[in-house]
């Protein structure tokens, strides 16, 4: 049994190493991806925060009436 263990853990199979490899770079792919949408994401809300202080910074005393 422990070489049936031994085999199936340890095992330098071909195709288990290329799935690893494959498995690792998709690994890298998306934390990569990650990394570029949090910088999106705090460009974005920097330019909205900075949107907020402009229309913040509009005097307007009184709103005006819809028409109808």
């Amino acid at each position: 049994m422990a070489k049936a263990l031994l085999g199936y853990v340890g095992g330098s199979d071909p195709r288990v190493l290329a799935e690893m490899r494959r498995l690792q770079q998709r690994v890298q792919d998306l934390e990569s991806e990650l990394v570029r949408m949090q910088a999106e994401n705090d460009a974005l809300s920097a330019a909205a925060r900075h949107g907020d202080s402009l229309l913040d910074s509009i005097d307007v005393p009184k709103g005006e009436p819809a028409l109808t």
